[in-house]
């Protein structure tokens, strides 16, 4: 009843909508280089739409489909099938019309500028004035852009599309206060903007409302969704090895921070798990192999990191860490990746547990120090001594490898898929 006592009028009742679509995610279980994107570009072969939720073009991803390689940062690898939509909640948007030759669908997301990179570039180097030591970015500008973002003072692609006037004294704003922040820092503010008005109309055709776009292909005609993730379980800002990780949550939570969309519509989960450990730049590593067992394995897998051309730390696989990426994920299956670098081994480590001070401890440690001074306890595993290449089945593996994967599959609790064709079949299960 109203204060007058006349009956309010009843309240219309928005329905909640049904689930929908599911997406399908793929996440890496380790501190990234997983191969995360041949898993995406076989997955996406019978997609209709493929994402990229979180990060920038920090990411590298190596796909070879018919002898052709593709290096992929900022654009997901699914794209190569030329059926799919791409949608990107990621966005750099000089690294964007470098390498986009196909019309992607983008998210209205925070713009990564040039200045961003250049800020990187200099932080980096006062870290290592100023502390010894550097964090080892990539320097493309993923931290300052985060930071802007949680300082409330970032700019995002429909601040760019919208009055072009207004953005302009924002990013002057910017500018300026990074320049103050930096002085040696060099900005051409005039240039930079005359640069991003010519890319106004070049992007307003691709650019969809992110939250909207989403909901209509989550509940729209049946969709085959698939969401790519970028880095690794062990990068991510929350739950990763701090403060050397990215600035985005690589972590199921940012698939719907990322794209706007309900927790109810992410389905299947794989982890994708490298069948040894490999890490670039600096951060305890407590499998890493300092001796001829880390190169060789650095040698064989080619371990180079794609954005940074840096060799990667090689060791033991890890099942302490794929564990912990698995509480945090959820993982309905596991993507086992390279296994074939490990045929020349006669004998194989695998990490099952950690001590620290000569006492086991149950957990994976938040703390960097006491990671540094962890103890891995091993098991040995007979290797296979052969090779497996050809091997396009897991029947068609060698008792000892298929004992392998049996082993990962029973520490962690989450079965793998074991061939191509259950992949595809699992692919093809995720429409309601």
């Amino acid at each position: 009843m109203s204060d007058s006592g006349s009956q309010e009028a009843p309240k219309t009742r928005i329905p909640r909508p049904t689930v929908g679509n599911k997406v399908t995610v793929v996440l890496g279980a380790q501190w990234g280089d997983e191969g995360k994107g041949k898993v995406v570009d076989l997955l996406a072969q019978d997609a209709d739409m493929v994402c990229r939720c979180q990060g920038g073009n920090n990411a590298g991803h190596t796909v070879v489909v018919d002898s052709v390689e593709y290096d992929f940062h900022l654009l997901p690898s699914g794209i190569i099938n030329p059926k799919v939509t791409a949608f990107i909640g990621v966005y750099c948007i000089s690294a964007f019309f470098e390498v986009c030759e196909c019309v992607c669908v983008l998210s209205p997301s925070f713009a990564v500028f040039d200045f961003h990179q250049a800020v990187d570039g200099v932080q980096e180097q006062q870290r290592q004035e100023q502390a010894g030591q550097n964090l080892g970015t990539t320097k493309k500008g993923i931290g300052p852009v985060y930071s802007a973002k949680a300082a409330r003072s970032g700019l995002r692609i429909c601040d760019l599309l919208a009055d072009f006037t207004q953005f302009s004294e924002r990013y002057k704003a910017l500018a300026k206060q990074y320049q103050s922040m930096y002085p040696t820092l060099k900005i051409d503010i005039d240039g930079e903007l005359l640069k991003l008005k010519d890319y106004v109309e070049q992007i307003k055709p691709m650019v969809r409302d992110g939250v909207h776009y989403m909901y209509e292909a989550l509940h729209g005609p049946p969709k085959k969704i698939l969401v790519e993730g970028a880095n690794a379980a062990l990068l991510d800002i929350d739950f990763g090895t701090y403060p050397f990780v990215t600035s985005s949550n690589c972590t199921v939570g940012g698939v719907c921070t990322g794209l706007g969309m309900p927790p109810q519509n992410v389905g299947e989960v794989y982890g994708v798990v490298k069948a040894y450990t490999t890490r670039v730049g600096i951060g305890a590593f407590p499998s890493e192999q300092k001796n001829e067992i880390g190169e060789l394995l650095q040698t064989r897998g080619k371990e180079v990191g794609v954005t940074t051309g840096r060799k990667r730390r090689c060791g033991w696989l890890d099942l302490v860490l794929i564990k912990y990426a698995h509480m945090i994920n959820g993982f309905t299956a596991l993507a086992l990746t390279k296994l074939d670098i490990l045929d020349v081994f006669t004998k194989i480590k695998v990490g099952i547990g950690y001590k620290v001070d000569n006492q086991t401890i149950p957990h994976f440690p938040a703390n960097q120090e006491v990671l540094e001074r962890v103890e891995v306890q091993y098991e040995t595993l007979p290797g296979w001594d052969s090779d497996t290449s050809a091997a396009r089945s897991f029947e068609e593996l060698p008792e000892n490898a298929q004992k392998y994967v049996r082993f990962i599959e029973e520490h962690v609790g989450v079965p793998g898929k074991k061939s191509r064709m259950e992949v595809q079949e699992l692919m093809s299960s995720f429409l309601n």
